[in-house]
């Protein structure tokens, strides 16, 4: 037998446990297995005919991230937890050659795509400073916005929180689980209730970036069989998942890992749907819009890059942070060659080689973020080393820029004019209309269902003020309002508005790949309209209470103030509105005239080139300026049919005439002051616990009272019987597997019914491929033995929040750490509770 060390193109290390696995796989050597599993991995290995050979000494321990093959292992082969990499130990598997077959190496093959990409960003960094600085200099700016944003973020707070149902793939077991969303709407996951108590480290953190919810596992069985072409499993085979109830909920991902979740009730799914989707519409819009340069820089590169590859329209996969996007755009060239490479000799049963598959294509992907990870942030390092340079050339030589910019747009107008009008009168100006009209239905019906909800929300509250002791209340009242955006069952009829949105044969013509890029932004939109509804009626109302107004005078407040915001709302729905419109429109219709001029103009565009300084080359582009002029010859038609639209009064649109300029200056000037603390100022604090402390409480409490003045927007804890004993051991035993529904009934009887716990301001780990919970050190972050025991004041005070953004599309590990008050509420209701 011959054995190899190198990588070596048109190698494959074969095991027919797990499939033929490419050459590159044994970069690195496996060691450190967990003791007692070694034997048994080897005994396995050489019943399917593979030897290996295990050297040196075992270790436990926590080590750097896993090495390809060392990671790929303990993903296919579960049960087995790979610590580390180690030098010593060595992996000897048989090589054998494959003739004809090419390997890919994912590795080299991401270095290039990355270094192709990198190249367009380095480009699109220069432009995109110059237009941001030319913007400060000369924006006009849009109109004023009448209401009021946040400049200080609800921080420390839960979105949602209580129990599901999660399978283990490793045991093939479901296991109770408690989950809570932060507000940086990452899903974490605990053993159970009382781990989270004792501040024991989650079992996963989950950044849903790019993933889609199921709620059927036939979906997802059709999503998995049209993932391996080609393999179909046989009437009566088991299939690749089955659900003890009928409630499941499925986290899908084209490349990650898959999460499986169910509940015991159709009203819980239902509420768990509503969570995970605002997780997934907030994590997938992941380059900060305040980002003026780098996000408008990155964008513009990726557009560049698949347009170099002949793919023009919207890409659902442009979700998440910067390095989730290019993980995704590496993917998408890389897994189609992987799954020509390797899936016709994945070897077993039909639901195996889709589940070997799942996990391979996961194991790449992680290895594909972590390279994209290095490479981005070692560019966008360099870039912004270069930047006060490249800031004073633009300065010192902006009126030359634009005149040499101007003089560049205007050869290539003369060139591209009219094959371009051409083609926009033919193809593109007969469907603008029907475009629009198919946007604004379901968009302006979300808006105004969004009204809706803020007015029953400001009316119900105005009424409880004067049935329920007046201001005495008024805190509690106005803690749960400031929250509504955030609510996600609350704003789930506005959301819901969006779902008919559909471009009925108008997607195919203009390659639009889905509506949900339109959809999200829109929900997002909404959102943001609500809280600025709400944070605006809360500082006027906070002015009014300045005057000390009797009950019957602050009702009539109330009602005054509601409708001064709602003129308000409406005025920016408009604006907001008609602004999404246009970007819409131009989103639909400019990949689609670029394509269709691409085959006449395109390769006539490098002439341009020598009308360019070279010393202004790094802030003017042929490609970008030949793109503006595109844009410019459809413009005028969007403008035009959005402002008919609006001078008809079409879904309460207000026409560009009516501009409401700083007509509340005063307003502003209250936006200015310190943040509103209701329950401080007000004693209401949403606690609805009679041994709530009062605003005088010392600052130092002790754990239990700081969790009863948390701040939460939602909870589903399920009721129990009996609770679990606080003397219990930290590492509570494992559940049996379950396999009806009458043993899931039977663990969520074992759930304790008491307030949800704290969001908590968790530290992305690496992912968790191995052990159940990660490895901490015993000095510096071991949990608490008791849950009751007070903490000291800097402990309770000073936290690192966790970001999910910071890691790769889905499961991660945290490390142990302090967690934030966060206050809850809790009302009964036919046996689960929901906490608001």
């Amino acid at each position: 037998m011959e054995m190899c060390s190198g990588n070596q193109a048109g190698r494959f290390w074969v095991c027919p446990a797990l499939g033929v696995l490419p050459a590159w796989f044994q970069s690195a050597n496996l060691s450190a297995l967990k003791l007692g599993q070694a034997s048994w991995l080897s005994s396995v290995l050489k019943g399917l005919g593979t030897e290996l050979a295990l050297r040196g000494h075992l270790s436990t321990g926590r080590s750097p991230p896993f090495t390809p093959f060392a990671q790929l292992l303990s993903c296919l082969v579960p049960g087995i937890p790979v610590l580390y990499p180690s030098p010593v130990p060595e992996v000897l598997l048989p090589r054998y050659s494959l003739p004809g077959l090419d390997c890919v190496d994912p590795t080299e093959k991401t270095g290039k795509i990355l270094t192709e990409f990198l190249h367009f960003y380095e480009d699109q960094y220069g432009v995109a400073l110059f237009n941001s600085m030319r913007h400060e200099i000369e924006a006009t700016g849009m109109p004023q916005a009448q209401l009021l944003w946040r400049k200080v973020p609800l921080d420390e707070r839960i979105i949602f929180s209580g129990n599901l149902f999660q399978y283990q793939e490793d045991n093939k077991k479901w296991r109770n689980r408690f989950s809570l969303v932060p507000h940086n709407y990452g899903l974490v996951l605990y053993e159970n209730k009382v781990a989270y108590e004792r501040q024991a480290p989650p079992r996963a953190i989950i950044n849903s970036a790019g993933y889609k919810i199921l709620t059927s596992v036939d979906q997802y069985l059709e999503l998995v069989g049209n993932s391996l072409p080609g393999i179909t499993s046989k009437s009566g085979t088991t299939p690749i998942l089955k659900c003890p109830t009928q409630f499941p909920l499925i986290l899908w991902h084209p490349s990650a890992r898959h999460y499986y979740f169910c509940m015991m009730t159709e009203a819980e799914q239902d509420k768990w749907q509503a969570a995970l989707q605002d997780c997934i519409r907030h994590c997938n819009n992941g380059i900060p819009e305040d980002s003026k340069v780098e996000g408008p820089a990155f964008t513009d590169a990726i557009r560049m890059y698949r347009q170099s590859k002949e793919l023009y329209g919207t890409w659902e996969m442009l979700c998440g942070n910067e390095v989730q996007i290019l993980s995704n755009l590496v993917m998408e060239e890389l897994g189609p060659e992987l799954k020509a490479e390797l899936a016709p000799r994945l070897k077993g049963k039909p639901q195996e080689r889709q589940r070997q598959w799942i996990q391979i294509s996961d194991a790449v992907y992680r290895m594909v973020y972590e390279q994209a990870k290095a490479r981005f942030e070692a560019v966008l390092a360099k870039l912004q080393l270069a930047r006060p340079a490249m800031e004073a050339v633009i300065r010192t030589d902006m009126d030359q820029i634009i005149t040499s910019k101007e003089h560049l747009a205007n050869k290539i107008r003369a060139f591209i004019l009219p094959k371009a009008e051409v083609c926009v009168r033919n193809h593109v100006q007969p469907y603008i209309s029907s475009i629009l009209e198919a946007l604004m239905v379901p968009t302006s019906q979300g808006f105004t269902e969004v009204r809706d909800v803020f007015f029953k929300e400001v009316t119900d509250m105005n009424l409880n003020v004067i049935n329920e002791g007046g201001i005495d209340k008024l805190g509690e009242h106005m803690e749960k309002l400031s929250q509504l955006a955030f609510h996600p069952l609350k704003m789930q009829s506005c959301y819901e508005k969006m779902e008919p949105l559909r471009l009925d044969g108008l997607q195919q013509r203009f390659d639009v790949s889905s509506t949900s890029v339109f959809k999200q932004r829109a929900q997002i939109h909404m959102r943001e309209q609500m809280d600025n509804a709400v944070y605006t009626f809360e500082t006027l109302l906070h002015q009014e209470l300045g005057k000390g107004p009797t009950k019957e005078e602050l009702c009539k407040s109330i009602q005054r103030i509601l409708e001064r915001v709602l003129k308000k709302y409406d005025y920016d729905s408009s604006s907001v509105r008609k602004k999404f419109f246009r970007e819409a429109l131009l989103q639909i219709t400019i990949p689609f005239l670029l394509k269709k001029l691409a085959p006449t103009c395109k390769s006539e565009l490098p002439r341009f080139q020598e009308l360019i300084f070279e010393d202004f080359a790094r802030f003017i582009l042929v490609e970008n300026t030949y793109e503006e002029v595109v844009l410019q010859t459809v413009m005028k038609d969007i403008m035009q049919a959005v402002k008919e639209a609006a001078v008809q009064r079409k879904h309460n649109l207000y026409r560009d005439s009516m501009v409401m300029r700083n007509s509340d200056p005063n307003l502003h000037l209250l936006a200015e002051g310190a943040p509103i603390d209701w329950g401080e100022e007000y004693g209401g604090g949403g606690s609805g616990d009679s041994n709530s402390p009062c605003p005088d409480a010392p600052e130092v409490a002790t754990i239990s009272e700081k969790r009863r003045r948390a701040k939460q927007v939602v909870s589903v804890v399920q009721d129990e019987e009996m609770g679990l004993p606080f003397e219990a051991s930290p590492e509570p035993s494992p559940p049996a597997s379950l396999g009806s529904v009458t043993e899931l009934h039977g663990m969520a009887q074992d759930l304790q019914a008491e307030s949800p716990p704290p969001a908590s301001p968790l530290l992305n780990g690496a992912p968790g491929q191995g052990s159940p919970q990660p490895m901490v050190d015993s000095e510096t972050s071991s949990p608490p033995s008791s849950p009751r025991q007070p903490l000291p004041p800097e402990k309770a005070v000073d936290h690192e929040p966790l970001k999910p953004s910071d890691q790769e599309t889905g499961e991660q590990v945290s490390s142990p750490s302090g967690r934030p008050p966060i206050h809850t509420t809790t009302e009964n209701s036919a046996g689960v509770q929901t906490e608001f």
